[in-house]
């Protein structure tokens, strides 16, 4: 698959053009991102991106009074992001209060199966220029996702003890790819087969009984939490000292509406060291989270729990939020550990448009797994048997071990809010991918 991307953004780096004396920002101001991008399967992405931000009288700069946060970009053949997002301590005296409103529109969403390396994925099936090539899409299906989410975060004891609650409805719409679609205006060896020639793995594992059929199409997936959050960081869009650690239970009781109960447990804690004051840190972010009884449906196991969701998207392990460089949703099971260590360094500071920058950046290291697994027998299948079609081509029974992935990023932030993050990551292991570039908003943790 291959993809051009464009960051169309101008930024002035000779700091010592500027004055550097910093101002202090009040009323409204707002950072703006153009997305352009090219999918050979997907088309073109076009659309922006705008964070508004109210700072007030400025008494509390860099700290804002509300943030109103508005996404909208589309792909020519049907993928799309339109979120809404708001976050104020300032809307309920004395609450954080922060609401999401999605509708996220995949027409190849990442699918490698479960359990990490006990899941083979075979690079050679999804690459059109090697002898074994089946399709682009053998790991992939089509998912539409609609989120409507509320969180609320309080003080308990002073300003650094918090609880935490909040109510997320999420509607998963799942189906195979539209293979007529992607293949318009496509020619000759550039076309996708049907899913009649090449069935994929989510075909497959339905096929299997893997996928049960009344979890094959999604489902409604109504869901409550609570917990408890610490959090003595000295500045949250990037600390440079402080702690921030949280434990929520997240529960999916039936009689909200949900298919299926269960209940999940999540610990992340995170970790902020001044190496050079104002200027290098140390960050280290952990996060552990397994489910607790009841039944997940596949579809929501790739949701990673927090206590407020920051980023268009929380999911993985592997991609743009967990495992840079490693393909999205590579490691997927029914209880997963994650780390993410990074140094940031900012190297240059400087005024524009009458506006606060500062550019900096970042080395990381990512590493997963998983450690609870998800039953691929369900249906009464023998694995060897499965494998039969391509001996071994499926499942590593036990192969489960770290992945690892490492890399180096670019942050551009402007009055300390608006963050545009680029890493580029690289896969430590050959069974996790290649590499992968990732253009965003705000630090990962």
């Amino acid at each position: 698959m291959k993809k051009v991307l464009f960051l169309l953004i101008s930024v002035l780096a000779f700091s010592g053009a500027f004055s550097q004396d910093e101002l202090t920002k009040t009323g409204w101001n707002f950072g703006a991102l153009p997305t352009i991008t090219f999918d050979s399967d997907l088309g073109f992405q076009y659309g922006g991106l705008i964070n508004l931000f109210h700072y007030g009288d400025g008494s509390r700069y860099p700290k804002y009074d509300h943030s109103l946060y508005l996404e909208v970009s589309r792909y020519t053949k049907g993928s799309g992001i339109n979120r809404l997002y708001y976050d104020s301590d300032q809307l309920i005296k004395g609450l954080q209060t922060s609401l999401d409103i999605s509708y996220l529109s995949d027409r190849a969403y990442d699918f490698y199966g479960f359990n990490g390396y006990d899941a083979v994925v075979n690079m050679d099936w999804f690459d059109d220029e090697t002898t074994d090539y089946r399709t682009r899409m053998f790991y992939k299906y089509d998912r539409k996702l609609f989120r409507f989410k509320v969180d609320l975060v309080g003080n308990l004891s002073g300003d650094k003890l918090k609880w935490v609650s909040g109510f997320n409805l999420l509607n998963f719409k799942l189906g195979l790819v539209d293979i007529d679609k992607l293949n318009k205006g496509k020619d000759g060896d550039d076309k996708l087969p049907s899913h009649s020639e090449e069935p994929g793995l989510y075909e497959k594992y339905q096929e299997w009984g893997i996928i049960s059929s009344e979890e094959a199409n999604g489902g409604f997936v109504p869901t409550v939490k609570a917990g408890l959050v610490y959090d003595s960081r000295d500045n949250k869009p990037n600390p440079m000292k402080g702690i921030w650690t949280e434990a929520v239970i997240l529960g999916s009781p039936e009689f909200l509406g949900g298919e299926q109960s269960f209940t999940k447990l999540s610990l992340i804690h995170r970790q902020y060291f001044t190496i050079i004051p104002n200027d290098l840190s140390f960050a280290y972010r952990l996060d552990y989270q397994t489910t607790l009884g009841g039944n997940v449906p596949f579809y929501y196991q790739t949701q990673l729990i927090t206590s407020v969701l920051k980023g268009a998207t929380s999911e993985g392990l592997g991609g743009a939020s967990s495992l840079r460089g490693v393909l999205r949703n590579r490691v997927v099971g029914d209880g997963v550990f994650l780390g993410n260590i990074e140094a940031r360094w900012k190297f240059a500071r400087f005024r524009f448009i009458n506006n606060n920058f500062y550019l900096g950046l970042n080395g990381f290291l990512d590493f997963g797994q998983v450690t609870k697994k998800i039953d691929v027998n369900a249906g009464g299948l023998i694995n060897d048997e499965i494998n039969n079609e391509l001996p071994g081509n499926y499942f590593d029974n036990d192969a489960e071990k770290m992945h690892y992935s490492y890399g180096a990023g670019l942050r551009v932030v402007m009055n300390e809010n608006f963050i545009i993050r680029c890493d580029y990551g690289m896969a430590a292991n050959e069974r996790d991918g290649d590499s992968g570039l990732y253009i965003g908003l705000n630090y990962l943790f």
